[in-house]
């Protein structure tokens, strides 16, 4: 039975994560059951991992074209499988399944996140061998320490909210069309046996349903992308988008998107980019090429309502609301970072979390390309936000992490000056009254003497570095530029040492 994934992506790493794929060459079933028992035990609810063997790694990565398994032991590991997982304390058996890639055969073993946490798995598989703990640690198995184990502990019997059974649903509350729509997206091999299989069968191979035949329910992830009516089960389970059209608020338009969380997230998107997203040129004067940027990046507010869908609790009765006014956007979802994530950590080029809400959304997501890897979220908004030339974006959350807040300044259109001729490029010019007397009045001053004044009417600050490098001067140089506007009482400075910094003058 094929698995709900795209194979040659997973192989990639384009859809998964590194640390949860581990590559074997060849059958070793000692290592590969701590593995399973590791993936299994999910003690970072990072959802499920993948065992690849018959292909060969390096530093992490597949090495193409496989090296294979005989076609004749692919029959005889999988019952060896199924033998040693019988070891596991509790029981815990994954799905596998025989690939071929590039004329070789391979074995993808997927392991979902085990309902019965925590896991043991026997050191060896000598008779009456030590019983122990496996997790995952990045990108390898280990055994854990003292505080693993605890953690492990406190986590049995707390499956993830999107991964527990439903049993107020039956799976007839699933769309054929939906779950169809989903493995032609991400071109899985399930799809094209969806319709010749039994339904009972084709759900349960996704992990969207779990129980006895007579007792089969879905899982609450499975209601969230492929039922019709997902507010019938999680009300409030909806993005709105507010466009304001004053500053004060009493005239906006509102669109509710509802359905699958999925179909939610592309059409509150589509909207946006359709009537939100603007594309300003801005010419500059002695500069062939104009000045492109948007009003907001697409990719931030992509990966910022893509977090809040990702990341969102689906237990409280709250919409995603997307505000969208004059100046900013706001994103709002409920409930806030996970420990032990700090606002100070909002500043980091890269946020490791141990911890997540959800563990089988991000992965639905990143199947269909709408999210990427864990950690990846915040980085990429402030990079996009960077590229474009806008403001910083700003992240909210509270001591009781029941909200996350991000807001995106918007860009507008920014004066451009020739620092030869100072003359204005654009209609659209703000702080006017701040740049004539350095055209008029002040126009005596040398260009890098004006390029720092100009430097100061957009970012309030400069320091002696940034001074240099505005006027792609040497350090006596600049000094000598600063000194002469701050005798001209042009410029200000104020600060010691380190913290010098120099400010506008009262004359500007």
């Amino acid at each position: 039975m094929a698995l709900p994934i795209n194979i040659n992506e997973l192989i990639n790493g384009s859809t998964v994560e590194w640390e949860r794929i581990e590559f074997k060459e060849g059958w070793n079933p000692e290592i590969i059951l701590h593995t399973i028992c590791a993936f299994a035990n999910d003690i970072n609810n990072w959802g499920s991992g993948y065992l690849i063997v018959g292909l060969a790694e390096e530093k992490g990565r597949a090495l193409l074209p496989p090296k294979g398994l005989d076609i004749g032991e692919l029959d005889n590991i999988q019952k060896k499988l199924h033998e040693i997982c019988h070891r596991l304390q509790p029981t815990y058996f994954p799905v596998v399944e025989p690939y071929e890639i590039e004329g070789k055969h391979i074995l993808v073993v997927w392991v979902p996140g085990g309902e019965n946490r925590p896991y043991k798995a026997p050191k060896t598989l000598a008779r009456n061998a030590e019983m122990l703990y496996y997790v995952r640690r990045l990108s390898s198995t280990a055994k854990v320490n003292t505080q693993e184990e605890q953690q492990l502990l406190q986590l049995a019997a707390k499956i993830p909210f999107d991964d527990r059974v439903n049993h107020q649903a039956t799976i007839d509350d699933f769309s054929m069309a939906e779950i169809r729509m989903f493995l032609q997206d991400v071109k899985s091999d399930l799809f094209n046996s969806a319709v010749d299989m039994p339904f009972e069968e084709l759900v349960r191979s996704m992990q969207i349903a779990r129980g006895a035949t007579e007792d089969l329910h879905p899982v609450n992830v499975g209601l969230l992308f492929f039922s019709e009516d997902v507010e019938k089960f999680f009300p409030y389970t909806r993005i709105e988008v507010n466009i304001y059209h004053d500053d004060i608020g009493d005239n906006f338009t509102e669109k509710v998107f509802r359905g699958a969380i999925h179909q939610q997230l592309r059409q509150a998107l589509s909207l946006i980019k359709t009537l939100v997203i603007e594309e300003h040129v801005q010419k500059v004067d002695g500069q062939a090429e104009a000045i492109r940027f948007y009003n907001y990046p697409f990719q931030a507010i992509e990966e910022a309502l893509a977090n809040a869908v990702y990341h969102k609790n689906y237990e409280e009765r709250e919409p995603i609301e997307v505000n969208i006014r004059k100046d900013k956007i706001e994103i709002l979802s409920h409930a806030g970072a996970m420990p032990p994530i700090v606002p100070s950590d909002f500043k980091k080029e890269r946020i490791i979390s141990r911890k997540y809400l959800n563990r089988r959304i991000g992965d639905f997501l990143k199947e269909l390309h709408l999210t990427e890897g864990k950690g990846t979220g915040i980085p990429k908004i402030k990079r996009a936000m960077k590229n474009n030339g806008s403001d910083e974006p700003i992240f909210e959350t509270d001591d009781e992490r029941s909200y996350f807040l991000v807001t995106l300044p918007a860009r507008f259109v920014d004066v451009v000056i020739n620092p030869d001729t100072l003359s204005l490029s654009s209609d659209t010019i703000s702080k006017n009254d701040r740049l004539r007397p350095i055209t008029t009045e002040y126009d005596y001053l040398s260009t890098e003497e004006k390029k720092v004044l100009f430097y100061l009417i957009e970012n309030e600050t400069i320091t002696r570095k940034e001074a240099q490098e505005v006027i792609d001067a040497g350090e006596t140089k600049t000094k000598k530029v600063l000194n002469t506007l701050i005798e001209q009482k042009l410029v200000l400075r104020l600060g010691q040492g380190r913290n010098t910094h120099y400010i506008l003058g009262d004359k500007i």
